[in-house]
């Protein structure tokens, strides 16, 4: 099944409550968190107390956080205790990549990697048996509203040709122009920032993702 993911970077952040409750009645229950820390990507967004706030106010919404930060192993207690369902750590940033997800799967969270454009795919193959999620990175990482590159699709191929299983995330520049592509590729989440936000109707943006399944 295709799983809409869509980015609170994009929502209305005077109107949180409003925009989740929406989500939840359009049937979505991932909620992508892009955590930067103005270091490891030029920009600067969210913290655990937003992630812990909105899982008390929306318990049955599962957080998908993205660390996109210098030195994640050290937030990794922080995110859980917060609520994280997933967390996704990158790969560049890690100098012990098997230790921080045995770290994550301590604390029962799923465990995620992710990798920038520019990064060898084939250097996650060594982790593909402790990960339940994995993230490509389909533009640079920092900012909302670039254009999907479309050679990271050989990414999302490759790792399931090599025999991933677990979810397969595409972020970045994500919209129901090349969500089908992205799917027959072998995406099994979508992270959406304004091409559900900013939808005319994004309880159609959600069947349509599902229907993708079929």
């Amino acid at each position: 099944m295709i799983k809409l993911a869509p980015s609170l970077l994009a929502a209305d952040l005077l109107n949180l409550e409003r925009e989740i409750t929406k989500m939840e009645q359009d049937g979505v229950e991932l909620l992508h968190f892009d955590i930067m820390d103005a270091h490891f990507v030029p920009n600067l967004s969210f913290g655990p107390a937003l992630c812990e706030a909105v899982h008390r106010r929306f318990p049955n919404c599962h957080l998908d956080v993205h660390l996109m930060m210098d030195n994640p192993v050290d937030y990794i207690d922080r995110f859980a205790d917060a609520g994280a369902h997933t967390l996704t750590l990158h790969l560049e940033a890690l100098d012990d990549p098997a230790a921080a997800l045995g770290r994550i799967k301590a604390r029962n969270v799923r465990r995620g990697l992710s990798v920038r454009p520019h990064t060898d795919v084939r250097l996650l193959l060594p982790y593909l048996d402790c990960l339940e999620h994995i993230l490509i990175m389909t533009v640079e990482p920092g900012f909302g509203g670039q254009k999907l590159m479309p050679e990271q699709l050989d990414k999302i191929r490759f790792l399931r040709a090599n025999g991933f299983r677990g979810d397969i995330a595409a972020d970045g520049g994500v919209n129901m122009k090349n969500a089908a592509l992205l799917a027959e590729a072998g995406a099994s989440v979508l992270v959406m920032g304004t091409a559900y936000f900013h939808a005319e109707n994004s309880a159609q943006v959600v069947q349509t993702v599902k229907e993708l399944s079929k």
